[in-house]
């Protein structure tokens, strides 16, 4: 017990300190970068908004997943290419489908899913207010004792004295 205690002082004492050694790591290696920053802050607020494929709810700018290094130079072609950042996300989107976009638009097949939360949020809400309601109205149960078991607890305690 002390020694995990004192384990647990020391890391708690040397963590702050150590922290400013570790470097973070990037997902973006320096040779997939673009030499004009201009071009390269767009490409990484870009690929902040798309969706690495493999990791999930990873974004392409953080992910180590082969497939979204090459979503991010495909990305970086088209914008040197000259496409606008809706151009090349739209290219992007053209070959992978709508899933590789973190925030897809509230249309078509979307809608839906845009509105499932709410719609579940409002139906749990009705049937709580339901329930709670009938609840309410219900007859309150008879708290006393029955004749039966009144004479029963007299009996007993005739037994008693």
């Amino acid at each position: 017990m002390k020694r995990a205690l004192i384990l647990s002082l020391l890391f708690s004492v040397a963590a702050p300190i150590a922290a400013p050694m570790v470097a973070p790591v990037w997902a973006v290696q320096p040779g997939e970068m673009l030499s004009d920053p201009a071009l390269e802050a767009r490409a990484r607020a870009l690929s902040k908004e798309l969706r690495c494929p493999v990791c999930q709810n990873e974004n392409i700018d953080d992910s180590d997943a082969p497939i979204a290094r090459d979503l991010r130079v495909l990305l970086r072609e088209r914008l040197t290419a000259g496409d606008s950042d809706a151009e090349a996300v739209a290219y992007i989107v053209d070959r992978y489908g709508e899933f590789v976009l973190l925030n897809p638009p509230a249309e078509g097949s979307t809608l839906f899913l845009w509105l499932a939360g709410p719609a579940m949020l409002l139906a749990g809400g009705a049937v709580a207010f339901a329930s709670l309601r009938a609840r309410s109205r219900a007859p309150e149960a008879a708290v006393g004792l029955t004749a039966a078991e009144q004479a029963r607890v007299a009996e007993l305690t005739k037994n008693d004295a």
